[in-house]
């Protein structure tokens, strides 16, 4: 257990996954909410703060010389100020934001933040979680095709595509808006979640497939981009 304080800024889903996988790598862990109502959330000791500048009360505290900061506003404007002011009043705060676009990213990175994690990014390594765990599958097929237009497509590598000799790890997917990509299966049908150390040094092949989650629209899109065509199509498939 490290002896540094984890500060968490926003109380949200996002936030509420990072205090449940920190809580026990940190010698303490305190979040802080933007709105008073939440600091009697039940089940959650959360302060409050506001965007003043005014750090004293968190200094009285803490040794924000051992912390690291996570800011994790839901408003990307009231995320890049946190993130400018925590940097303008300590310099050497490691300091980790999360961003719902590359642009978003930027911008954090340029305010001061030591590392982003791109929204995207957390939102596939959700739906991950959900296909590995067969308790979800019969909730992930209402959300999939009961209650939404999303469908998960079956994108096979073609002899042409400008994926093909490409390491998964160095794609940026955030060039395919609308598209999460899950997983990729290889020629033997083995199939790893590309979000897997594994998967990432992958160099995808002709005749992969990659099986990604869309709108029918981005989909057809995403094809066209890539230069592959759809392999399956599960638009029916049922559990």
């Amino acid at each position: 257990m490290s002896d540094t304080t984890a500060l968490i800024f926003g109380f949200n889903n996002y936030s509420v996954e990072i205090l449940k996988n920190v809580e026990n790598e940190y010698d303490s862990v305190k979040v802080y909410s933007l709105r008073e109502d939440n600091v009697k959330t039940e089940g959650y000791s959360i302060g409050h703060f506001d965007l003043s500048d005014n750090w004293q009360e968190m200094e009285d505290e803490i040794d924000i010389e051992k912390a690291v900061a996570f800011c994790v506003l839901e408003e990307t404007a009231e995320n890049v100020f946190l993130v400018i002011s925590l940097r303008a009043t300590y310099e050497n705060l490691s300091i980790i934001a999360v961003a719902s676009h590359k642009e978003d990213a930027n911008k954090l990175l340029m305010a001061g933040a030591n590392k982003v994690i791109p929204l995207v990014e957390t939102t596939a390594d959700i739906i991950t979680n959900m296909l590995e765990n067969p308790i979800s599958n019969d909730v992930l097929h209402e959300i999939l095709y009961e209650e939404s237009a999303l469908k998960i497509a079956q994108i096979k590598i073609g002899k042409e595509s400008h994926f093909k000799d490409e390491e998964l790890s160095s794609i940026d997917w955030s060039h395919y808006n609308g598209i999460i990509v899950l997983s990729v299966m290889h020629k033997d049908m083995k199939s790893e979640f590309i979000y897997s150390s594994k998967a990432k040094r992958h160099v995808i092949q002709e005749d992969d497939v990659l099986v990604v989650v869309g709108y029918e629209q981005d989909i057809q899109d995403f094809e066209k981009k890539i230069g592959s065509n759809r392999y399956v199509s599960w638009n029916n498939w049922s559990w």
